[in-house]
């Protein structure tokens, strides 16, 4: 059987076997483990996690159904408990003008209550609903009617299952930040459980929420040691609103912190029922030397510096850009003492056009929360404030100051979705301490960077989930990262120098305290406080390669004319990229990639420098992060290369190809035999099929095919084939694999070059048409992400396109063998009203990117 046989079989029975395992390992022999939907019975739509560090037992909210998975034991089925909504209840929720789907129970709330239950609740088809999970017996408590004990989740639980919402648990208390009707044009922070004179919220201004979307909360419990001034615990939520400060025509966008009292119950006369104690500040996530922000917040970890003191809390923060078109993503971290500053400065007054005068702030001063000293002055409610302190904190929720940070990490062209934090405190010195930052993106992978100081260094990229599934939890527990997305759960080594199984690699984490044995080969900690300067240039100094973290070694491209290749250029810092290369006018910048036509001109060498931190301060350094040199290709040399994978694919083709050629003998036997037939029965009447009057009716296909147009490669879309208005994927040649980051020098690259990256899902945009008489190919591209610097570090198998050689030949020859029979039959089926071809298409067009 031929090759290309061999794979069309094999091919189907690969995704049946992927499709169904239940677990899957990764590369690394650390038991890092995948799980799929079908291990957890059908079960989807996995939206919330709740960790139970106790027992390790991670509990799961997902559509109309609760999950238990032991972790430490991942091959055990999960427990199960079905909640899912009454048929007569989803009707009419449909009726209502929502979607079926949309009208089902999608737990977005799991919360441990402290009396060995959990609260639960549910969408349960835009009418939000609560219950208690038993955790002994892992059952809903029951109604006297059997049925499950529910009660109101209106301001706990969000109507729709794709609205922002955030919650957190405060000493047996829930707060909320979430919508408030079933419009979804309402918005609360609120103490949602309690006693029900003490459930207060926000004031319904848009002075204080505006058109808000909830990311994230943190209860932060003063310590007795750390809180002489007995001040009350306080509860923060972060989210991104419209703006109400800046007269635009545009409505921007701002990231918030807003601060609440546990001990508030609201006022007596002024804001009965509403927060006393709420404030908010803007998040300001900016590099000043480009002038760059990052205006609208995704995602923040919670963590302390210091374990076991709240004051040294931090809140990392996940940034995108409401001004940018391509995909960004910055991480920037502010302290708690920061934010604590804020809210005690000046207020920001929020002038009217009739007023023109700063209303003085009265004592004592509004919005803070209680302490010793406001109790000794006969405060010891809130209940008890003033009026004209009420009436001040109603009209001046906004604080004038901003909460600013300077971006650890930037990535332009990729989009974070979830973020973790493990710190390594290695070194004596705040800026010598190191961090490791857990970055789940929205193709399904992980990616994990080490911050030192200033600088932040790409370690590892690993590919969990496929490219449709976003990562929408990390949690971390014992040393490990339980990733999850809407269909599976994956459990990853996080922590450990262990996990770093190269020398470049352990290299790059050396401020993490790792040191490479080369007695062990093995990367290993060490105890050791890593010296000054540039740590990274000097550990990777000590490898068996010259390649350093600013000065990596020059790939060398050997590559034809015409060809359209990527060179790919990390860039972590937030300052610019920039590249040297040959002077003409055939380059592009993509982020800080670079696109490159060949030409007789453009070869040389090409540099890609980016600014970033220096080793003891902010001030930008140049860095070398990529260099290439390119150079013409022998034009006898692509002639010999081949690979099994190049093969295959062409073996497809000409097997497709002499399907289509037995096909097309049969058609034209039927067809030689219908117009015998037609001959025969000449004396048909007029307004029968096979007349002439009948066949000028028809549209005519006598207008050629036009030609095929390929279209610009761009780093991040799917290989696409546009064919009159309608996308399908295209599937073409690949394959020389270049292993590793340093890879091998002297690589070639000519002929039908398309490349796909499936595991990063970078991959080329090209749009081709294709004639009747043959497969060909009018333009060559070259995708140069086997020059991965954003995937080399991980030592990922990149993939390289290659000349097809003879097989060219032999495709070509048979379409031109084939070229007078195919045209002899186009004429035939054009004399049969019943077979005329279609409409031509039309020319491809250029896709935008």
């Amino acid at each position: 059987m031929r090759p290309g046989g061999v794979m069309l079989i094999l091919l189907p029975t690969l995704f049946l076997l992927s499709g169904a395992t239940w677990a899957a390992t990764l590369g690394g022999g650390l038991g890092d483990t995948i799980l799929v939907w079908e291990k957890f019975q059908g079960v989807a739509n996995f939206s919330t996690f709740l960790l139970d560090r106790a027992t390790g037992t991670l509990f799961l909210g997902a559509r109309d159904a609760i999950l238990a998975v032991d972790t430490n034991k991942l091959n055990q089925k999960p427990k199960v408990i079905v909640w899912d909504v009454p048929e007569e209840k989803r009707r009419s929720c449909v009726a209502k003008g929502k979607t079926e789907v949309d009208c089902n129970n999608y737990i977005r709330l799991l919360e441990f209550m402290g009396d060995g239950r959990v609260y639960v609740c549910g969408t349960y088809a835009f009418d939000p609903q609560c219950a208690f999970l038993e955790l002994s017996s892992f059952t809903l408590e029951k109604a006297e009617d059997g049925g499950v004990k529910m009660e109101t989740g209106k301001g706990k639980c969000p109507f729709e299952p794709s609205q922002h919402y955030t919650a957190v648990m405060a000493g047996g208390t829930l707060y909320t930040a979430a919508t408030s009707n079933f419009l979804g044009t309402l918005f609360d922070i609120s103490r949602a459980t309690g006693a029900e004179q003490e459930r207060i919220r926000t004031e319904r201004s848009i002075n204080w929420l505006s058109d808000p979307e909830f990311v994230s909360s943190a209860f932060i419990e003063q310590s007795a040691d750390s809180n002489p001034t007995g001040d009350d615990d306080k509860i923060y939520f972060f989210f991104t609103e419209v703006a109400k400060e800046y007269d635009l025509y545009t409505k921007v966008k701002v990231p918030r912190v807003a601060r609440v009292c546990k001990s508030d119950v609201g006022g007596m006369k002024t804001l009965q029922r509403r927060w006393t104690t709420f404030l908010k500040a803007q998040l300001v996530c900016e590099d000043k030397p480009s002038g760059q922000r990052y205006n609208v917040l995704t995602d923040v970890f919670t963590t302390e510096h210091t374990p076991g003191d709240p004051s040294s809390t931090h809140f990392y923060g996940l940034f995108t850009s409401q001004w940018e078109r391509e995909e960004l993503s910055a991480v920037c971290v502010f302290s708690l003492a920061d934010i604590g500053k804020v809210m005690d400065g000046p207020f920001k007054e929020l002038k009217k056009p009739c007023e023109n005068w700063i209303n003085p702030v009265p004592t004592p001063r509004p919005g803070q929360c209680l302490n010793n000293a406001l109790k000794t002055e006969g405060f010891e409610s809130s209940l008890k404030l003033p009026d004209k302190v009420l009436t001040f904190v109603r009209d001046h929720p906004l604080m004038e100051n901003s909460v600013t940070a300077a971006p650890l990490l930037v990535r332009k062209g990729i989009r974070y979705t979830k973020l973790a934090v493990t710190r390594a405190e290695t070194g004596s010195k705040e800026d010598q301490r190191g961090a490791v930052l857990h970055l789940g993106t929205d193709r399904g992978e992980l990616h994990q960077v080490a911050v030192v100081g200033h600088n932040a260094t790409l370690l590892q990229e690993l590919t969990l989930f496929t490219s449709q599934e976003p990562v929408n939890n990390i949690l971390l527990h014992q040393g490990r990262a339980l990733v999850g997305s809407p269909l599976s759960l994956a459990r990853v080594q996080a922590e450990g120098c262990a996990l770093y199984p190269s020398c470049g690699v352990c290299a790059r984490a050396r401020g993490l305290g790792c040191v490479w044995s080369t007695e062990e080969e093995a990367c290993r900690p060490s105890t050791a406080e890593p010296g000054p300067g540039d740590i990274v240039d000097n550990a990777l100094r000590k490898c068996d390669t010259e390649e350093g973290r600013c000065t990596p070694s020059t790939r060398e491209l050997r590559v034809s004319k015409g060809l359209r290749l990527l060179l790919p250029c990390v860039q972590l810092s937030p300052r610019s990229c920039s590249w040297e290369h040959p002077p003409h006018r055939h380059t592009r910048q993509h982020h800080s990639d670079l696109e490159v036509t060949v030409t007789e001109d453009s070869l040389g060498k090409y540099i890609c420098t980016c600014q970033e931190a220096g080793p003891g301060s902010r001030d930008p350094t140049p860095c070398r992060r990529a260099a290439y040199h390119l150079t013409l290709e022998d034009p006898s040399a692509g002639g010999n290369v081949a690979t099994a994978g190049g093969r295959h694919v062409l073996a497809i083709y000409i097997l497709f190809f002499f399907l289509g050629l037995v096909f097309g003998v049969f058609l034209l036997y039927f067809v030689t035999h219908r117009r015998s037939i037609s001959r025969q029965g000449h004396h048909l009447p007029d307004n029968s099929l096979s007349s002439d009057k009948g066949r000028d009716l028809l549209g005519s296909s006598a207008t050629p095919q036009s030609p095929s147009s390929a279209s610009l490669l761009s780093e991040g879309f799917r290989l696409t084939e546009k064919r009159n208005g309608m996308a399908t994927t295209n599937t073409t040649t690949s394959l020389l694999s270049n292993q590793g980051n340093g890879g091998h020098n002297g690589n070639s690259y000519s002929g039908t070059l398309i490349h796909s990256n499936p595991s990063n899902g970078n991959a080329l945009y090209a749009n081709c048409n294709t004639s009747s008489s043959g497969l060909k190919f009018t333009s060559e591209i070259l995708a140069a992400d086997l020059l991965d610097g954003r995937t080399g570090e991980m030592g990922r198998p990149e993939v390289l396109a290659r000349k097809l050689g003879e097989g060219d030949d032999v495709d070509e020859g048979l379409g031109d063998g084939l070229g007078d029979g195919i045209k002899r039959l186009e004429e035939e089926l054009a004399s049969l009203p019943r077979f005329k071809l279609p409409a031509p298409l039309a020319k491809c067009e250029e896709s935008s990117i």
